[in-house]
């Protein structure tokens, strides 16, 4: 009996044993991911001194992979005081299939469609004014037929809200593609340095689009606290050239685009690798997020846009779908 509790004993610290080393060797891997890619070339000190001071307590000890990777993120996020980093650990993944980043980005599209490429719903509002929500930033290849379908939806109204409130950012390219149908011709808008290859890109719109711009009429953007990246480009970039008014919440501030990472074929890694400056502000909204022109709470951003648009349509005089009277009166109702 003892032989055999002996050996169960030996077999369980073996596994200890094994699972870490391998916990030592991601460690090990996404310090010098840091280290060779992040914006902040220090900044992998304060990563390889987290990583020694939690290795010491044992917090990684009994962690399954996937909280392994979800403790990871937070720690990572709060002590570098950059929300783009991200660590998730990916099931059944093979780096031995030439074919995975295509089958992932085929798979990444699919599931996009699902949720229509991020445009939860397209309308107009009494008054003539369109209603755009939109949650994520596909990739633009994927999401353009949709965004030029949404838009062109809209290209009739006198007044525009795009509701950013539940956007948690995603495609650099889309960011770019969505603010082209706000200029009337093409750019500079942003540079942004990669510190891993030395390199400076031009970021700019496109003078043409598949679907109708909306130009030279009145935006509002509504932002909430997880109003997020590409979703805080658009806002800041449509306020900062003074083609849109922000409603709502001071947004997330991260701006600093990434690069993506495969751990020993186990876990994804996002560091954010470049910075973004701005062609007129020579700034970037990173640890400042976007500021509103009217700060309200979240939940009262399209009430209070909505109000705003029909008071201007008041006193522009702008020929609607509603008689003067039926717009003060739909004014009244929406201010009880």
């Amino acid at each position: 009996m003892k032989k055999i509790l002996v050996g169960i004993f030996f077999f369980y610290s073996l596994i200890s044993y094994a699972q870490s080393d391998h916990t030592k060797v991601v460690l090990s891997d996404i310090t010098e991911k840091v280290k060779n890619n992040y914006i902040d070339k220090d900044a992998y000190k304060k990563v390889d001194s987290l990583f020694q001071n939690e290795s010491k307590k044992g917090t990684f000890n009994n962690l399954s992979k996937k909280d392994f990777a979800a403790f990871l993120t937070q720690k990572l996020r709060a002590t570098i005081k950059d929300e783009h980093f991200f660590v998730k650990y990916l099931e059944n993944y093979s780096s031995e299939n030439p074919h995975n980043e295509k089958e992932r980005e085929k798979e990444n599209n699919f599931h996009n469609s699902l949720e229509n490429f991020g445009f939860e719903n397209v309308k107009r509002l009494e008054g003539n004014v369109g209603y755009i929500n939109f949650k994520g930033f596909a990739t633009a290849e994927s999401s353009e037929k949709t965004l030029a379908a949404a838009m062109n939806f809209v290209a009739n109204t006198n007044s525009l809200i795009i509701d950013l409130r539940e956007n948690g950012g995603g495609d650099n390219e889309m960011l770019l593609l969505f603010c082209s149908y706000f200029f009337d011709k093409k750019t500079d808008l942003y540079t942004t340095y990669f510190r891993n290859k030395d390199k400076t890109v031009l970021n700019s719109t496109q003078s043409q689009v598949s679907g109708q711009k909306y130009l030279h009429k009145n935006i509002i953007i509504l932002t909430s606290k997880k109003s997020f990246s590409a979703a805080e480009g658009l806002a800041y970039f449509l306020q900062e050239y003074k083609l849109a008014e922000v409603i709502g919440e001071k947004t997330g501030g991260a701006a600093n685009p990434v690069d993506h990472f495969i751990i020993q074929n186990q876990y994804l890694l996002l560091v954010p690798a470049g910075e973004i400056t701005s062609s007129i502000s020579h700034k970037n909204w990173e640890h400042i997020g976007v500021i509103p022109d009217q700060e309200v709470e979240a939940e009262d951003a399209l009430k209070v846009a909505y109000i705003r648009i029909l008071k201007n349509i008041l006193k522009a005089g702008t020929k609607t779908d509603l008689s003067i009277p039926e717009i003060k009166n739909l004014i009244n109702k929406l201010e009880q």
